[in-house]
């Protein structure tokens, strides 16, 4: 059982100009649109979902189950829908994701969700790396969050080096997620097919080595390539929206 109140975020104010088309409305095997899945998950586990867009009105034809918001302080990416969605909820935490991980393990999520609250940020490592849209959040970071937008230090890293943040170690996402599924998210055209073929029945590799793909820079946003093996994250900031 959850041990307080935590609602759930869900940061889909990005362009998806890698991908092409909209990222969030990609169906997965079953059809279901890729936002909706994720709202289902954080559904199972916090008592309030917000989706954060950038525009009134985006995914109102979804039906999804969760209440719609969108930007206070727009072209800020991740740091500005993180902003809006902790001004949104009413619970004093949040656990916040982004709209296009279609396998976010509810497992590791209500762990998380049930660890004391000695935190302002919870953020799994992986690979030294941290995971800002895979973590809690503290309804007490907004002033922080709020001061950092005025400044225009937008990267997620620049928050979490100023609250009091508690690391998820790497062994224990393992332990919850041993297939590596839940950072995987979808960026452009490949990845789509990654999910593809890891939802195949047949396939029993999980196609997730990134890492050293020399086409891929590294930004200081969001999270970085992981060791080798199955773990899989994109390092570019404002990526994950």
């Amino acid at each position: 059982m959850v041990s307080d109140p935590t609602a759930g975020i869900v940061l889909a104010g990005g362009k998806s100009q890698r991908m092409g088309t909209d990222k969030a409305r990609l169906a997965l095997p079953d059809g279901r649109p890729v936002i909706l899945s994720v709202v289902e998950v954080l559904k199972s586990i916090c008592g309030e979902v917000v989706v954060v867009t950038e525009a009134t009105g985006r995914y109102a034809d979804l039906a999804l189950p969760a209440r719609r918001v969108t930007d206070i302080v727009a072209g800020c990416g991740p740091m500005g829908g993180l902003h809006a969605g902790l001004r949104a909820i009413d619970a004093p935490f949040a656990l916040a994701v982004a709209c296009d991980m279609p396998f976010l393990n509810p497992r590791l999520l209500r762990y998380m969700a049930d660890l004391p609250r000695d935190y302002e940020a919870l953020v799994p490592s992986i690979g030294g790396r941290w995971q800002p849209l895979h973590s809690i959040y503290a309804k007490a970071c907004l002033a922080t969050v709020e001061d950092l937008l005025t400044r225009d230090l937008l990267a997620l890293t620049d928050l979490l080096s100023r609250v009091r943040m508690r690391t998820l170690p790497f062994a224990t996402v393992q332990r919850l997620d041993p297939e590596g599924l839940s950072f995987l998210n979808l960026n452009e055209p490949d990845d789509l097919m990654r999910v593809l073929a890891v939802s195949e029945p047949a396939s029993d590799t999980l196609l997730l080595e990134r890492q050293d793909d020399p086409n891929r820079a590294s930004g200081p946003g969001h999270s970085s390539p992981l060791p080798a093996g199955k773990y899989m994250t994109d390092p570019r900031p404002g990526s994950r929206r």
